[in-house]
């Protein structure tokens, strides 16, 4: 079993992006849906923008999620006393994962699923849409390979590894 796991409650994720406003929130809302009630999503970034990009909410909400708990928030959020106990922390993007996050709650487990930046895209209003749709099911497809494992079940070992190859998949 992975070094203070609870079995009594969900996975507590938390996913990384340098502005917290395209990457992550989708990965928050796709693990939001997929993985309740035994996982529990959450996002943040080290210099989070304003607000999630457009884009990023126009996506989910064409694609059916609920976008108005979804808001570009710091990981310092997540370092305060009454933070959820983090279990995994999942970079998306190279910058966030190569940065000194703060010490956060619990021990939690860290892998790195980088996938391109759709805020930097640049083209047509349909060709920025289609690019956002992309990077959403490629974050779907590694969060469906995430929510089928059991970490509470896992050595930490495992876990890594199993994460690794998640990462590695496309």
């Amino acid at each position: 079993m992975v070094e203070g796991a609870d079995l009594d409650r969900a996975c507590n994720v938390l996913f990384l992006c340098t502005g917290n406003s395209a990457r992550s929130i989708l990965a928050e809302a796709a693990l939001a849906r997929l993985g309740s009630p035994r996982f529990r999503s959450y996002s943040a970034g080290s210099h989070p923008k304003e607000a999630p990009h457009p884009v990023a909410l126009e996506t989910l909400s064409r694609l059916g999620y609920e976008t108005e708990r979804l808001r570009s928030k710091s990981w310092d959020e997540f370092a305060v006393s009454g933070s959820p106990k983090l279990d995994l922390i999942i970079t998306v993007c190279d910058n966030a994962a190569g940065e000194a996050c703060p010490i956060l709650p619990g021990k939690p487990m860290t892998a790195h699923w980088g996938v391109s930046d759709p805020a930097s895209f640049e083209g047509s209003v349909s060709e920025t849409s289609a690019f956002f749709e992309k990077i959403h099911d490629q974050l779907v497809a590694k969060i469906k390979a995430l929510v089928r494992l059991d970490p509470a079940s896992m050595s930490a070992q495992e876990l890594s590894s199993r994460l690794r190859e998640i990462a590695e998949s496309d």
